[in-house]
């Protein structure tokens, strides 16, 4: 069990399958997991040493599987008008973000495809997690949102994310099939456009392609990351002390001394919101309304939250302007458009389909 101990009736630390996959007579203590729940602890453990199982164990894999399937539910619903037959974006002409998760997806998918190959099951369980959770949730995902939701249907902005959407979503299907079975069919059933196959088993593996893979752009992304992670913590401890009561609510102020990185995130960082391919800057990357890069350390210290690291500086003070009623950014333009004034010039442009 969970505590090393053997399993015997004299302990009453025995889990029947049948019981994991139905729940026992009290559903509270014992409650039903379901046939894929069993086949992730399978999948999760290692099997070259003892393999602890209980009902605290069987609680975690039951939130990591529902993490991966609330994943799938909004890679779905995000795909409802999506027909890759006419609306999918060719790689090259794909932004920076989108062709840098398709380069993710090329090696989370590749050491998948190792671990079944070397029955590594639980590199498998892994990968798919911190697939799910940290590259889709927690960033690529998150960032979407406003591209997903304020963009006019047939932008060049939602098209191309829902074109990255679409092939995460059916690698995903297909790479956990194996295990998650039933819900590997479930997504394939309910995708919204014409599918090759019927069913998921008959579509084969995972399908990558050469040209998805930028090492150079990955190396790039990664430093961006990082830097959206320092940001992430001082806007949290700014919400968490009512500064702020969202990331939009905030302007970001960036020190960088490493000039190349300084000159790299200037150019996301432009002055019209409407100019570029609206999809790579810094705005975007930070959840934030504004983002100023600064040339001294003395703007940063006059902000309310800071914090310093090796490679910047950043501080948080309030965003300028008024919030837009449709995407809650706040910006100079909310209120002088005389046809909608209480919008920003990003949704006036979504609203007439330019944006």
């Amino acid at each position: 069990d969970d505590q090393g101990r053997k399993m015997s009736k004299s302990l009453g630390n025995i889990l029947e399958p049948a019981i994991i996959i139905e729940g026992g007579k009290n559903h509270k203590k014992e409650p039903p997991y379901g046939a894929d729940v069993l086949r992730l602890w399978v999948s999760s453990v290692d099997y070259s040493s003892d393999v602890p199982i209980s009902q605290s164990i069987l609680k975690q894999l039951a939130d990591v599987y529902r993490k991966i399937r609330n994943t799938a539910r909004f890679l779905l619903g995000n795909l409802n008008d999506f027909d890759p037959a006419k609306d999918k974006v060719p790689v090259q002409e794909l932004p920076e973000l989108d062709r840098y998760m398709l380069h993710r997806i090329t090696e989370v998918f590749e050491d998948v495809t190792d671990a079944f190959e070397s029955y590594q099951f639980f590199r498998f369980f892994q990968s798919v997690q911190n697939f799910c959770v940290i590259d889709l949730s927690n960033f690529y995902l998150d960032i979407a949102k406003d591209r997903l939701y304020i963009s006019a249907p047939n932008s060049p902005r939602r098209r191309s994310c829902q074109t990255v959407l679409q092939i995460a979503l059916e690698n995903l299907a297909k790479a956990i099939a194996p295990v998650l079975c039933h819900m590997a069919e479930d997504i394939w059933q309910y995708l919204p456009y014409q599918k090759s196959h019927e069913s998921v088993f008959e579509s084969g593996w995972v399908k990558l392609d050469e040209q998805w893979k930028n090492p150079e752009l990955a190396l790039s992304w990664s430093t961006l990351r990082t830097i959206r992670t320092e940001v992430n913590k001082v806007l949290e401890k700014a919400r968490s002390e009512k500064m702020i009561g969202s990331s939009l609510d905030a302007k970001v102020l960036l020190y960088v001394k490493d000039q190349q990185l300084k000159q790299r995130l200037e150019a996301m960082n432009p002055s019209d919101s409407l100019s570029g391919n609206q999809v790579d800057e810094l705005r975007y990357l930070l959840l934030a309304s504004q983002v100023e890069l600064v040339d001294s350390l003395e703007a940063i210290q006059t902000a309310t939250y800071s914090a310093e690291s090796e490679t910047i500086a950043l501080g948080v003070v309030n965003a300028e302007g008024l919030k837009c009623d449709r995407c809650w950014n706040y910006g100079s333009k909310v209120g002088t458009i005389a046809e909608h004034p209480t919008i920003c010039e990003r949704c006036n442009a979504a609203l007439a389909g330019e944006f």
